[in-house]
């Protein structure tokens, strides 16, 4: 039997497809009255963590629980925990309210508490509307609103602002931060990053299905320094009246400006005022959620660079044990070599008419 605590804990979770290792010694906790991000690149493990702590992938290693049970030992396990891995499962022609209804039924609670998650998530108009006529945003609030038919203290969503209009954003993000005050556990999945960073408290970020990050997002963030960029009419005597005034991470940037790093833009104003520097421009840039996520995950599936439009990309390097192209060998085109066309047949292959069906 679970302890009804709410707490999730991950604890050295490893799954192998094959010779694939998609989750690895990944460890993490999500503590109640807190909403936490579950983030990183696409392939990083974030579903497959997901399914094996929701009982749907068997772990090869380690384990998950929910309320201090793993999730087949959760009795009515939907009365403990409301998940969201796709927004999909909907009988087309059945309308939203009569879908609750069935789910409602199976875990044994009221008819009338479909008609209280509708409400809830702001689907009430839509309650006799069948759902194959959703557009994706509503069927993300359906899911949502089946999720929370059991009134659970644990709501696990995958990417649940996928489809919603800014207004539909909005609403979730003040939905999702007042079931954690009420003493409630949230674990998000998303790579919406500038998004989840408006909504969650706790962030454990993820790469290769490693732990990259784990902890308070105001952590990561102060761990991380902030700069300011000026351009001064004179560097150089800036550069002097900042040293004196006990800033000592300063460096060159382009186009004869200069960085001053754990500097506020008003205190680089009145040094500057100070020193009789006349400044031509003054920008802080602030680390964010997405800068540090690209960080700590190191561009696990990053693009090759762009190319200008209308330039050649440059040629990739061969692998090991293969030169260059013989001498003779066809012109490239794009960067890749193209063999050359055959010459063409003027005769028919012995053992097959002229003209005739090969």
């Amino acid at each position: 039997m679970h302890d009804g605590s709410g707490r999730i804990v991950v604890q050295n979770l490893t799954k192998h497809f094959g010779q694939v290792i998609a989750v690895q010694n990944l460890s993490f906790q999500v503590e109640p009255g807190s909403v936490t991000g579950f983030l990183g690149p696409n392939g990083a493990g974030k579903t497959t963590t997901l399914r094996m702590l929701l009982g749907l992938v068997n772990p090869t290693a380690g384990h998950a629980t929910i309320s201090g049970a793993p999730f087949y030992q959760l009795g009515n396990p939907a009365r403990v925990v409301g998940a969201v891995l796709e927004a999909q499962g909907f009988h087309p022609s059945r309308t939203a309210r009569n879908h609750l209804r069935v789910y409602a039924s199976a875990m044994g609670v009221p008819d009338q508490r479909a008609d209280e998650v509708l409400h809830q998530v702001g689907l009430m108009e839509a309650a006799n509307r069948g759902a194959g006529g959703f557009s994706l945003g509503m069927k993300q609030r359906l899911a949502l609103a089946t999720a929370l038919l059991g009134d659970p203290r644990v709501l696990v969503l995958d990417e649940p602002a996928n489809g919603l209009d800014p207004e539909g954003i909005a609403w979730l993000r003040g939905f999702l931060k007042a079931f954690a005050v009420s003493g409630r556990t949230v674990l998000i999945s998303s790579h919406l990053l500038a998004e989840v960073e408006q909504t969650i408290d706790q962030v454990v970020i993820i790469s290769r299905g490693q732990t990259m990050y784990y902890g308070p997002l105001d952590a990561l963030r102060k761990s991380q320094q902030s700069r300011v960029i000026v351009q001064p009419a004179d560097p150089n005597k800036l550069v002097a009246a900042l040293q004196e005034a006990g800033f000592s991470e300063i460096q060159p940037a382009p186009d004869n400006r200069i960085a001053i790093a754990n500097a506020t833009v008003q205190q680089i104003g009145d040094v500057a005022a100070k020193a009789g520097v006349a400044l031509y421009g003054m920008q802080e840039e602030k680390v964010d959620l997405e800068q540090l996520f690209f960080r700590l995950t190191s561009g696990q599936f990053a693009a090759p660079p762009q190319v200008p439009y209308g330039q050649v990309p440059p040629v990739p390097p061969m692998p090991p044990g293969y030169g260059p192209p013989p001498p003779g060998y066809p012109p490239q085109q794009g960067g890749y070599p193209v063999p050359a066309a055959p010459p063409q047949q003027q005769t028919p292959p012995q053992g097959y008419p002229y003209g005739g069906n090969h």
